[in-house]
């Protein structure tokens, strides 16, 4: 009956990781998909990235870039939009942007005495337009989460990692389970 235990076991650990995540590119196929009306499953999603790509390249190019700036500019002039947007658009920078945010690991101390610790990244090191002196914000993802806490330490209580930026989201997001 243990073995019978541990194979059922050793299927989950095999099954669970691929499935959730060929239901999850299936998601995104269908909602995707779902924006247009072809009857071929996946030309929405090719559509898509296509349009993506196309988008790309325009904007690389000198002339996209003051048609950019115009969309910023209106985007920034409305009330309630500019908030949305700017957050949106300064959180896709963090990751995949010229200003990415999430490339100085730091441990935390958490009590005086240094033994309870969290993992983060600075994502601001100069807090004084806030009114905020000697400290820096530090951005905690959560572990199996897609949210996160921003925290303000004093500079004294954070300690710079020399790890990989990628290796330590990935041990915080998987809950240290990932080496």
């Amino acid at each position: 009956m243990n073995k019978i235990t541990q194979y059922f076991l050793q299927g989950l650990l095999f099954l669970v990781p691929v499935a959730a995540t060929l239901y999850m590119i299936y998601i995104i196929f269908s909602k995707i998909d779902g924006f247009f009306s072809f009857d071929v499953p996946g030309i929405g999603f090719l559509v898509t990235i296509g349009l993506i790509l196309a988008v790309g390249f325009v904007s690389s190019n000198l002339l996209a870039n003051s048609i950019m700036l115009r969309v910023d500019r209106m985007f920034a002039r409305m009330p309630l939009v500019t908030m949305l947007y700017t957050s949106i658009k300064d959180l896709i920078d963090a990751f995949v942007g010229d200003k990415k945010s999430f490339n100085k690991p730091v441990l935390v101390a958490l009590d005086a005495d240094s033994r309870i610790s969290v993992l983060g990244f600075i994502t601001r090191e100069d807090l004084n337009t806030l009114g905020i002196a000697d400290s820096v914000a530090v951005y905690l993802p959560q572990s199996y989460n897609f949210a996160a806490n921003l925290i303000i330490v004093d500079r004294s209580r954070v300690s710079l990692l020399t790890a990989n930026p990628k290796e330590v989201m990935k041990f915080i997001v998987s809950g240290g389970v990932s080496a």
